[in-house]
């Protein structure tokens, strides 16, 4: 039996990871990075290795170095060392080949990760907030959250993404869960103003959980989105996480109103100072709550962000990462099962956060049939759903795919308000579609040639 499939193959390497996090984790970096290239058998992984050992052992003079530096020696022993076994040898290692024997077992795609709503409810009341539009009282009951963990592992995947509505209005639930579940990532999106030194005591105690806080920009700007005083409170919560040693990160959406701002160094620098390791950047959707078309960025913001979050790769000492402008490195849309998928505090399976369709609901039928089910088929057979990489999506670049997937899955909406057709939302996002597509792909053009493109409609077809 392969070593790193046995038993007693994965207790060494995960006793291994604490081992060289101990001590003096800077100065064991290189001795884990050859154990890595050694134990990896994805080439992807050996590619990752290879770029981890020119920015963290070869060139020191970086920022992705300032990154490491920083959370190798300020970040809490118990989280260091659990976060890194459970990101790099379960969700990695260990988990990726085990998802691929399970897919290929249960004839449905096993995902990455899985995005999970404990509840509707939140304490805020977002302007064009995406999750508005539920009922905003629904919540899933502990001993089913736990079953569907429990699934996930049989199956490979160790990477939980916890959302809502707010999920730590279920603070004592998910720290329960974390405990029950110790080799899973417990990954939160949250307003950030429930996080108090209770939460962060556990957050200490289990190792598994990280967060990552909304922002909108700077404090006026976030308080005119999320109400008054929200940034204040979303301040004193990053200076309690790294008082504390936690890994954190924030969640950004960028609209017509802030798009310059968050692209800006001030804010980047900010987030740097405050010690932010990781941030996702979120173009805004017209779904949920306030639906308004002209809140969108414009075509130009977004190839605007694009060059920024390029930039900012290069010169700060933070991860980003732009979903729909990433598509590139991931080729196409990451939703419908294929590396991830999402429950709604209601139970129902959707491919994405913000596709509010669904064919089945978590609560009548076991994770393995929920992966097969209608909807995650007519998406994963459609997918990339462009042959250009910067149009993954196929709610906004490509929202005649969406229309064609709902209407022959037979999927039906989990919004609350669902007065609007997927025929109708077609024809009204389509000149947004129609504009970013013009531009997308005279970006593409430019930046891949013709080679590139022939390449990428084979990867297609």
């Amino acid at each position: 039996m392969n070593l790193a499939e046995s038993y007693l193959g994965e207790k060494f390497l995960q006793q291994g990871i604490k081992l060289i996090l101990r001590g003096d984790p800077e100065r064991n970096i290189v001795f884990l990075l050859n154990w890595g290239d050694k134990i990896a058998r994805d080439p992807r992984h050996k590619e990752f290795i290879k770029s981890f050992r020119h920015f963290l052992v070869d060139d020191r003079d970086n920022n992705w170095y300032q990154l490491a530096h920083r959370m190798l020696t300020e970040t809490h022993p118990k989280i260091r060392q659990q976060l890194a076994v459970n990101f790099f040898i379960n969700a990695g290692l260990l988990g990726i080949p085990r998802q691929k024997k399970a897919s290929e077992e249960i004839g449905a795609h096993v995902p990455w990760g899985i995005l999970m709503d404990p509840t509707e409810k939140c304490n805020l009341n977002c302007t064009g907030c995406w999750a508005g539009d539920y009922q905003r009282k629904q919540e899933l009951d502990f001993a089913t959250m736990d079953r569907i963990l429990t699934e996930a592992e049989e199956l490979g995947i160790y990477f939980i993404v916890i959302s809502g509505g707010e999920p730590l209005m279920r603070k004592q639930d998910i720290v329960a869960l974390a405990e029950k579940h110790p080799g899973q990532v417990f990954h939160l999106f949250t307003n950030g103003t429930l996080i108090d030194e209770a939460f962060v005591a556990d957050m200490k105690r289990v190792g598994n959980i990280t967060v990552a806080i909304s922002l909108e920009g700077m404090e006026q700007t976030t308080d005119e989105r999320r109400g008054h005083g929200v940034f204040k409170k979303v301040m004193r919560a990053m200076d309690l996480l790294r008082e504390n040693g936690i890994v954190f990160g924030v969640s950004v959406t960028y609209t017509r109103k802030n798009t310059e701002e968050v692209g800006s160094d001030e804010f980047v620098d900010l987030l740097c100072d405050k010690g932010v390791a990781y941030g996702w950047y979120f173009t805004y959707i017209p779904i949920g709550k306030d639906v308004d078309l002209e809140f969108m960025a414009t075509p130009q913001q977004r190839a605007y962000m694009y060059e920024r979050i390029q930039y900012f790769r290069q010169t700060k000492p933070i991860f980003l990462c732009d979903f729909w402008n990433d598509g590139e490195a991931v080729n196409g849309c990451i939703a419908g099962g294929r590396t991830y998928f999402h429950i709604n505090a209601s139970g129902e399976v959707e491919p994405c956060a913000f596709v509010h369709y669904s064919t089945c609901n978590i609560k009548d039928i076991s994770l393995k049939e929920a992966l097969g089910n209608p909807l995650f088929k007519a998406y994963q057979k459609r997918q990339p759903f462009n042959t250009n990489l910067r149009r993954p999506c196929p709610i906004i670049d490509n929202p005649e795919m969406l229309r064609d997937i709902i209407h022959e899955s037979g999927a039906y909406p989990t919004q609350l308000h669902a007065n609007e057709t997927i025929d109708e939302f077609v024809g009204k996002i389509e000149p947004y579609s129609e504009a970013w597509g013009e531009l997308a792909d005279q970006i593409w053009e430019e930046t891949h040639g013709d080679a590139q493109v022939e390449k990428a409609i084979k990867a297609a077809q």
